[in-house]
């Protein structure tokens, strides 16, 4: 996903081994089913964030500070355990009785919904829920829909050639739900993929459109009361949770807050302060550069950084001039200097040349480094390459940093002998622009990627696979499309996640740089920074959905 996702994005989960049926003593586990005896719980946690999300409707919504806030109000037929490290990357029961059931050639998949759960609403939740879930997602062109092509009947339904998923049967009096996988498309990471929250079940009667202002009912512990596009949004405890889901889902946390506010800070450098002076409780961000050392020094008793699988990347339309040209791409890759980003990000940036982080499984560093910081290279290459269009337009979004790593491309740009100009939007919409075909002149820009699920393949066939090209939430913004990389995607995605595969996806990796569809430059390292008032000892972050809200209390 893009910036910002059991542990960070959602709940703690049980310290008994009951939580998950393992001995994960020592991993990061919280205690599940609500509160500990001694927690303090109430209050209202106050957030801010430098950017509205992209969407708050499940269906939707792909950037990261969204799927931190839904963590805890939409709940998939799978999630994540919540945890810290490792721990949190294990898949576990949601709204399912149970992890699915995989029949002997690996197409089809059964599972069951709980029985007696309900929305926040008061409705009851039913089995085909699920079903009509996975339809609105196709239905209102959700950017996660690649990850569900190629169950049967999914691509026909897309298409509009289909009334239905053929693929998916449900029933709602036993609450069996099948998934019929189509032929060759057994793969490792179905589970993760309805781990989602692209397929968590809502109301079938939620309209097929954006419902951002106003979030369908959820069976979470908290849901949405209120939402001001662009500025803010506003959880509050589930009233069904307490009484009704969190008997059927013992193993899921309760969360300690009542009420959850998160508010759009432009200024960050001022909610920075508020955070100092207790006005506010926590950032979704890290701070901005010119204040880290301050809040380092200063607040380390209630400051700390984490590792991230993630990376930042300045991608490039391979489609159009003067792009298109390999040499001129290579030239780009050669005239960025990732320690020079590193300082712009203030240290909080591991330098990077290739796509995959290094905590990613099937990473492999490249060595010697394709592209070591050269600009008379990257000028000699230009120059070879003699692009006939040299006015390009250079995309970027207005938060901290990232503005200033646009502003350094056009800048490396200019000096290898092309005409850039700067375009800044903001970040609420950035996705929104860059991933619609209607954009006129999306020549290169910054972007970044956070793991949705610990396999190699959510950063390749997402965001360079060419079959996944899409006209709107498109995630594939280099418009990169080799058939024979596209095959070799889609054949690793289909295969045991072996030792071997591994290697490959290391020297796919290499392949693809070769190429040069990006110049990655970073592997992020995220923060916490929060108000004295927050017990800091509890809080978890979590490897794929960074900061659970959940495990936010009150020291008082």
């Amino acid at each position: 996903m893009s910036r910002l996702r059991c542990w960070g994005r959602r709940r703690i989960v049980g310290a008994a081994a009951g939580c998950i049926g393992l001995a994960l003593a020592g991993l990061g586990i919280a205690a599940c089913g609500g509160s500990s005896t001694s927690a303090t719980t109430g209050g209202t946690l106050n957030i801010l964030t430098p950017s509205f999300t992209d969407y708050e409707d499940p269906q939707l919504g792909y950037e990261a500070t969204g799927w931190e806030a839904r963590y805890n109000v939409y709940i998939p037929m799978l999630t994540y355990a919540h945890a810290t490290g490792v721990a949190g990357t294990q898949v576990i029961p949601g709204l399912a009785k149970a992890l699915p059931t995989v029949s002997k050639d690996g197409l089809t998949h059964t599972m069951f919904m709980r029985q007696g759960l309900k929305y926040s609403d008061g409705t009851d939740v039913k089995a085909c829920d699920f079903k009509s879930a996975v339809e609105r997602m196709f239905d209102i062109n959700s950017g996660g829909a690649g990850f569900y092509t190629d169950i049967v009947g999914a691509a026909d339904y897309q298409a509009g050639k289909a009334n239905d998923i053929s693929g998916i049967t449900c029933d709602d009096q036993t609450g069996k739900i099948v998934v019929q996988l189509e032929k060759g498309a057994i793969r490792g990471t179905f589970n993760d993929e309805l781990a989602l929250q692209f397929v968590a079940p809502v109301p079938p009667d939620t309209p097929p459109k954006d419902q951002t202002a106003n979030p369908p009912p959820a069976t979470g512990p908290y849901y949405f009361t209120h939402v001001t596009p662009g500025q803010s949004w506003t959880e509050e405890r589930n009233p069904y949770w307490e009484k009704n889901n969190a008997k059927i889902m013992p193993d899921l946390p309760s969360g300690f807050v009542d009420k959850i506010t998160s508010t759009v800070t432009k200024n960050f450098s001022s909610a920075v302060t508020e955070i100092e002076q207790n006005k506010a409780d926590d950032l979704t961000d890290p701070p901005p550069t010119d204040r880290l050392q301050e809040v380092q020094s200063r607040y380390s008793d209630r400051y700390r950084t984490w590792p991230t699988v993630s990376t930042y990347y300045f991608w490039m339309n391979t489609q159009t001039p003067p792009f298109n040209d390999v040499k001129i791409r290579q030239a780009v890759n050669y005239a960025i200097d990732p320690a020079a980003l590193e300082r712009l990000y203030g240290g909080l940036m591991a330098p990077t040349q290739q796509i995959l982080p290094p905590d990613m499984p099937g990473y492999s560093k490249i060595d010697p480094p394709l592209y070591p910081h050269d600009l008379a290279k990257a000028k000699q290459l230009f120059q070879q390459a003699n692009p006939s269009d040299t006015d390009i337009t250079v995309w970027t979004d207005d938060e901290t940093p990232n503005d200033k790593a646009g502003e350094y491309l056009q800048s490396v740009l200019k000096d290898i002998g092309f005409n850039a100009k700067l375009k800044i939007v903001n970040g609420s919409v950035y996705f929104d622009v860059i991933g619609s075909n209607k954009t006129a002149n999306l020549d290169v820009g910054w972007s970044d990627w956070f793991q949705d699920y610990p396999h190699p393949n959510d950063f390749f066939d997402i965001l360079l696979n060419g079959d996944n090209i899409a006209t709107v939430h498109n995630n594939n913004y280099a418009l990169f499309d080799d058939p024979a990389i596209n095959k070799q995607i889609t054949d690793l995605g289909h295969a045991d996640f072996t030792d071997q595969v591994k290697s490959q996806y290391g020297a796919l990796d290499k392949t693809i740089m070769e190429q040069a569809p990006w110049a990655p430059y970073g592997n992020r390292t995220w923060t916490t920074f929060v108000s004295d008032r927050v017990d800091f000892s509890k809080v978890q972050f979590h490897p794929v959905f960074q900061e659970d809200y959940s495990t936010f209390q009150f020291t008082q």
